[in-house]
């Protein structure tokens, strides 16, 4: 098992309320989701001397205004470019910074208020990338690009839209058991196959539902960790990959299966080990590529993978417990951050309503959608401390 990230404890989880829209600001929403963590883990602001932040409406600021705006002075900043990866990413540059002692506390934060119109025009000016040759093409945002995702994972794999619908209807009970959830009724395969299209083969609930939010985790050093009540947690191991494969601008594979074998060797375990994954579930063929590249799910596989196991919190491998970015809602750069939120909280036994048995899971990011793919991958094991 590697050391890494020895001496590092994660302490607290917190999450705003998920809203469609609200009067609240990036600023606002990075400091509740703080807040609520901070008070999650017995801490105040006035301990927290490292700070990573995301977010697509941020700019002109960055973080050390967000510094500013909270009113605190960091040793260490980290501001996440990587999209959705970028959560993941944040957590393990700030556990180096309390391994290596360039800070005790670090608040690790992503939000976003976007409605659908701001989340489309965000989209369209993404990079140049996206502004300069998909955008004038009409391709539609990052459905248009998925679409073909999935089409050519349905061609190559032999999964229908049924497979997908059982992905989307087992995220949507986790969702029926998480309050902060956006969606509120039971998914049915009928309701998911006949809704309306939004680019083939792709239908309404093949697609996230951007909203208003943000989520934070705190880490702590584990001398500050000893002397708070409640449980903690360790970073097992944590990577990250960019521009995978660097040669194939279109291509189904999203990087994990670049580090998975390093990421279990450091962990010390296995994907039979764990106890259940938090995958970036912005379309479910990326959540499909995750469980492949992540070794869940046989390579091509994870259709069957789903018709033989139950992935709701009462089944034998849970996946996004709370019902993850299809049914709990995406706040932007947030959607990096709701997986990693809902696993601490499941570790640290905190998932009213949706607790699972665990002691060890993983999560995983995506993001930076540029032409034909995203460039930035990332995944962490994570483990209660007994």
């Amino acid at each position: 098992m590697s050391k890494l990230f020895d001496g590092v404890r994660i302490v607290g989880a917190g999450q705003t309320a998920y809203a469609k829209r609200s009067p609240h600001g990036v600023h606002r929403l990075l400091y509740q989701a703080g807040t609520a963590a901070l008070r999650d883990a017995g801490l105040e602001w006035g301990s927290v001397d490292g700070l990573a932040v995301t977010s697509f409406m941020l700019p002109p600021d960055n973080v050390a205004i967000v510094a500013e705006h909270l009113g605190i002075q960091p040793r260490f900043m980290f501001q996440g470019v990587y999209g959705g990866a970028s959560g993941i990413i944040g957590m393990a540059h700030a556990a180096r910074a309390i391994r290596d002692g360039a800070c005790d506390v670090a608040v690790v934060a992503a939000a976003d208020a976007f409605d659908v119109t701001s989340h489309n025009a965000t989209l369209d000016h993404f990079n140049t990338s996206v502004r300069d040759f998909m955008s004038p093409q009409g391709f539609g945002g990052a459905n248009g690009m998925f679409a073909l995702h999935t089409r050519l994972y349905m061609e190559r794999h032999g999964a229908t839209r049924e497979d997908f619908g059982r992905f989307c209807i087992a995220l949507r009970a986790n969702a029926l058991r998480n309050p902060n959830a956006l969606f509120k009724e039971a998914l049915t395969m009928d309701a998911y196959l006949n809704a309306r299209q939004i680019a083939d083969p792709l239908r309404l609930y093949d697609c996230v539902m951007p909203c208003v939010g943000g989520d934070a985790i705190v880490l702590a050093s584990e001398k500050i960790a000893a002397g708070l009540e409640g449980p903690s947690l360790r970073i097992l191991a944590s990577e990250e990959i960019h521009n995978y494969l660097a040669h194939d601008v279109y291509g189904l594979p999203g990087g994990w299966e670049g580090f998975a074998d390093r990421l279990y060797e450091r962990a010390g375990c296995g994907p039979s080990d764990l106890h259940f994954a938090q995958v970036y579930d912005d379309y479910p063929v990326m959540s499909f590529v995750q469980l492949e590249g992540l070794g869940i799910s046989p390579k091509g596989r994870t259709a069957r993978f789903l018709r033989e196991t139950d992935i709701t919190v009462d089944g034998e491998f849970p996946v996004n417990t709370g019902g993850g970015q299809l049914s709990a809602g995406q706040a932007g750069a947030s959607g990096g951050m709701i997986g990693l939120v809902e696993g601490v909280t499941q570790l640290l036994g905190k998932a009213e309503g949706r607790q699972v048995k665990c002691k060890r899971g993983v999560v995983s990011g995506y993001g930076m959608v540029a032409y034909g793919r995203g460039l930035s991958s990332s995944a962490a094991i994570l483990e209660r401390v007994e």
